[in-house]
């Protein structure tokens, strides 16, 4: 099982780390399936660190500030796996403070700032194809789809 994220700057393929993190992966299939990050943006983009998307409230006519929504519940953070690393590409929830994330993730640029997040917030994934995106998506860029492949 893959997935295909479809963004305004082109596509990022995830590989999913299931033995690792498998509620996290599970929670997002769930969403991506409801079509619950169609039409999101990215509402946090910070150079050589990460982009971040998966806020209800980055939607188009949404009222909240963006970065402060999620589904209407929480999942415990899942920290133990082996591929527990902020390495480029990698795809990890963001939360407001230990098993506290819901919807929100990030995918980083490199290893140089992430140190600090590892067993702090959980790897769900890595992008493996259209990496280079990462580097392209701007804040307010969208996430147009995100495709389940199984």
């Amino acid at each position: 099982m893959h997935a295909i994220i479809k963004t305004n700057k082109g596509e990022m393929k995830v590989e999913f780390y299931t033995e690792d993190a498998p509620n996290t992966v599970a929670n997002f299939v769930k969403l991506a399936k409801e079509g619950y990050y169609d039409g999101l943006k990215w509402h946090r983009v910070i150079p050589n660190f990460v982009i971040q998307g998966g806020c209800p409230n980055s939607r188009e006519g949404a009222n909240g500030m963006p970065g402060t929504g999620g589904p209407g519940y929480t999942i415990d953070c899942e920290l133990n796996g082996n591929n527990q690393y902020h390495d480029r590409g990698v795809l990890s929830m963001a939360h407001a403070g230990r098993n506290t994330g819901g919807s929100q993730f990030f995918v980083c640029h490199s290893r140089d700032n992430t140190a600090h997040l590892d067993r702090n917030h959980t790897c769900f994934g890595k992008v493996v194809e259209g990496v280079d995106v990462v580097d392209d998506i701007r804040q307010d860029d969208s996430i147009d789809s995100i495709t389940i492949v199984e």
